[in-house]
């Protein structure tokens, strides 16, 4: 048998002859092979490769093997000339049930939050930081028009941006053209609802015919993708108002895009979280009256966190992603950002459904009531993350949560989601493919953020059998989750600050194991990769001034209990009632 070491060393030199970077572990020789261009794989070197994946054969099997491959290589070159549209997934769809679980199924009447005696206030900006359910009743009244929104917050995104930095493109034709034709209906008695002539953005990873969708990146820049993702159509059809493309992190990563950083309205010198930057930034900023955000890993929660905002990160199987640029079709998820929660269930109930284009969206009917009896909902709170605070301004807020909901009437109990014993693998191997031509090109070289094409590379080499295996290990995982969470409707787990980065400032708190030591994966980890819904509330502010947040998590497609838990609170705490006050340069 040869050693394991020498193997090594002889594999890693194979790799520079190639000119391939000998930092990356190989995981699979012809993933190599077809980076470099290489087209024989010899005896020795599938010898060496089945020594470093810690396989040994014979020699005769190890021949027939090497035939096998080489055939192989034949057809994924044929592949790699195959073009495959961004919108075409694979014929396989995540479900975020697991057996025994049970959903709600009955279509119930859609009731909105009581709301009277509205008025509007001489100088219009002062509605800036309203509600959509605030905003849409001046609409509905005719007390305001369309017109009259659009202006204003097209005029307040376009005096903050250079500060915020928030705005890949402007849309004004396409919404003075879509708040003139709501306008006209709403004057005609053909009222939508609560999103008729309300102004919104859509982070640029969502395609909208005659815009650039760059996805944050050098690369796609000048990318121009003629098609409108569902959930602009969906909006669309409501009488929302596209005024802007909000920017992402580079290909939804962070919030650093080809034109810089995008900043936080409550300290223009911290970074706005990401990689749903703008939309952060823009609804925290009051420069428009709601967004729409994504979340592979933290996306949408973290600068909904940062920013002091609402944000939902509904179940996977809620919204489709048809138009939406993809990292993980087994991960993201579309979602809204916004100032307050009942205005995060008046856009899910518009963008909540079915398109016959996205094949993960389950008709599975979003029944909001703002009158629903919380007190009835069961509890539960993350007891080992709330106890591993220390900061104490942090400790005090999350504290102050729980002692919120108990004088509201609910009861919180502490829970326990233990870590799973072994790493989960899954965007990083789906962001690979869909990011493949990319790669191959060599036009990942045009990308603003290189560590970021370095995991587009990276990922290339883990093995087929390694990721699928981990899939099977990921619905044990999920099993074990719905076990842990069973005897609650609704558990929170605290975020943190703003500020950008870390545990606080960026994600649920919780790590892994550390490097070279066996991963696990912890509660944090296993609510996003089961793609339990989240909600990101506003509970206080530190020294500072900067907002910290409260994660509300329910079990797959509890997002309406999730809502009514988290409003209650909100209209309790009235935190989200606070606004940033925004500098701009002087001359």
């Amino acid at each position: 048998m040869i050693d394991s070491h020498e193997s090594r060393r002889r594999f890693m030199a194979h790799f520079a002859t190639l000119g391939l970077s000998t930092t990356l572990l190989p995981g699979t020789l012809w993933a190599a092979l077809q980076q470099s261009g290489a087209q024989k794989v010899s005896p020795a070197m599938m010898q060496e490769a089945l020594a470093l994946a810690g396989l040994e054969f014979s020699n005769e099997e190890r021949d027939r093997m090497t035939d096998t491959v080489n055939r192989a290589l034949t057809g994924y070159e044929a592949l790699h000339k195959f073009r495959i549209p961004n919108n075409i997934s694979p014929p396989f769809h995540f479900n975020p049930l697991v057996p025994g679980m049970k959903v709600n199924r009955t279509r119930q009447p859609f009731r909105m939050s009581d709301l009277s005696g509205v008025k509007r206030p001489a100088d219009l900006e002062e509605v800036a930081f309203w509600s959509v359910r605030q905003l849409a009743e001046l609409v509905r009244t005719k007390q305001v028009t369309s017109m009259e929104l659009t202006t204003m917050y097209l005029s307040r995104l376009k005096k903050y941006n250079p500060v915020l930095n928030c705005v890949v493109t402007f849309t004004d034709e396409l919404a003075m053209a879509q708040a003139k034709k709501a306008d006209s209906e709403i004057a005609a008695g053909k009222y939508k609802g609560p999103l008729h002539g309300i102004p919104w953005g859509a982070k640029d990873i969502i395609a909208a015919t005659g815009y650039k969708t760059t996805w944050g990146s050098g690369a796609y820049k000048d990318q121009m993708l003629e098609e409108d993702a569902t959930v602009i159509e969906l909006l669309r059809d409501a009488g929302a108002v596209l005024i802007a493309k909000l920017t992402t992190g580079e290909l939804a990563g962070g919030a650093n895009w080809f034109g810089g950083r995008t900043n936080n309205p409550w300290n223009p010198e911290q970074s706005s979280g990401g990689s749903s930057a703008g939309p952060g930034s823009a609804t925290g900023a009051g420069c428009v009256g709601f967004s729409i955000g994504t979340e592979t890993s933290g996306s949408l929660l973290g600068p909904s966190g940062t920013c002091g905002l609402s944000g939902l990160r509904p179940t996977l199987g809620r919204v489709s992603r048809y138009g939406v640029m993809a990292l993980s079709w087994t991960q993201d998820r579309l979602g809204p950002m916004c100032r307050s929660v009942e205005d995060c269930a008046l856009v899910m109930n518009a963008i909540a459904r079915p398109d016959d284009r996205d094949l993960s969206v389950q008709d599975i009917p979003f029944n909001w009531n703002a009158n629903m009896d919380v007190t009835r909902l069961r509890i539960g709170f993350l007891k080992k993350v709330f106890d591993a605070t220390t900061d104490p301004v942090l400790k005090k807020n999350d504290q102050a949560t729980l002692d919120q909901l108990t004088a509201i009437g609910m009861k919180p109990m502490p829970i326990d989601i233990p870590d799973f014993p072994v790493s989960v693998t899954a965007h990083d191997v789906e962001m690979a493919v869909f990011f493949d031509e990319l790669v191959r090109s060599g036009r990942a070289s045009l990308m603003t953020v290189q560590s970021r094409a370095d995991g587009f590379r990276a990922a290339r080499l883990i093995p087929a059998v390694e990721y699928l295996q981990s899939q099977r290990a990921r619905m044990m995982m999920m099993m074990q989750l719905a076990e842990a969470t069973k005897g609650v409707d609704v558990f929170l787990m605290p975020r943190g600050t703003g500020g950008g980065g870390g545990a606080r400032g960026g994600g649920p708190r919780g790590g892994g194991a550390p490097n070279n030591q066996p991963q696990t994966v912890n509660a944090s980890g296993q609510l996003n990769f089961a793609t339990y819904p989240g909600l990101a509330v506003p509970n206080g502010f530190t020294g500072e001034g900067m907002p910290t947040s409260m994660t509300f998590f329910a079990r797959p497609f509890g997002e309406t209990e999730l809502l009514a838990v988290g409003k209650a609170y909100q209209d309790a705490s009235k935190h989200h009632l606070k606004h940033p006050t925004i500098k701009l340069p002087t001359a």
